[in-house]
């Protein structure tokens, strides 16, 4: 296990506590207007799925578990669970929706993706900082409000809803960072 400080943890990582496997599903650096900084980490544990919510100050040092990688590749929904297929050996995966359910939005159908595993078991997916997603419904804007900084709703292929600019239309190829889920921009459908 390696230490790390609490200013490096990060969506995904899997911390051990009381000798227990967490996987963080939220991050956030906090500096209330009185008192220091703090770290607020949300974590889920990975078998049960149980949430545990920390407060950590900047010095803080976690255990951050010594986990395995491998490339996969998303196949299908089953029940409560992804499956998912090791692109060397074939073999299927298994991820429980409750630990990976809110990074399958940015995840399409056949998508290359890093799954963690910890003592042989698969508990978390890494995702790249940003996918290519195509908008398979655009809220209609107004003629005229392509002009303010306005954002609407949009739908995307995955079923991730995200705020875009007015000018985007469903059909659109678009590209979503995967930590804040917010529009960074137009993609070509070469990229997708």
């Amino acid at each position: 296990m390696a230490n790390i400080k609490a200013t490096n943890i990060r969506k995904g990582q899997v911390l051990v506590f009381d000798g227990e496997l967490f996987v963080v599903t939220d991050y956030e650096h906090r500096k209330p207007g009185k008192g220091p900084a703090f770290n607020q980490v949300v974590c889920k544990h990975y078998r049960t799925g149980t949430q545990k919510r920390m407060k950590l100050s900047s010095d803080d040092v976690v255990n951050q578990a010594y986990l395995e990688s491998k490339d996969c590749t998303y196949s299908f929904p089953e029940g409560d669970r992804f499956v998912f297929m090791d692109s060397n050996s074939y073999e299927q995966y298994y991820l429980d929706a409750g630990l990976v359910g809110d990074q399958m939005k940015f995840v399409k159908d056949n998508q290359s993706v890093v799954i963690t595993f910890f003592e042989g078991n698969p508990i978390t997916l890494i995702l790249p900082n940003a996918v290519i997603l195509e908008v398979a419904e655009a809220e209609i804007s107004a003629k005229g409000d392509t002009v303010t900084n306005d954002k609407k709703g949009a739908v995307c292929q995955t079923g991730l809803e995200v705020r875009v600019p007015a000018y985007i239309v469903a059909g659109e190829i678009i590209k979503v960072n995967t930590e804040t889920g917010e529009f960074l921009g137009r993609a070509k459908k070469d990229e997708a």
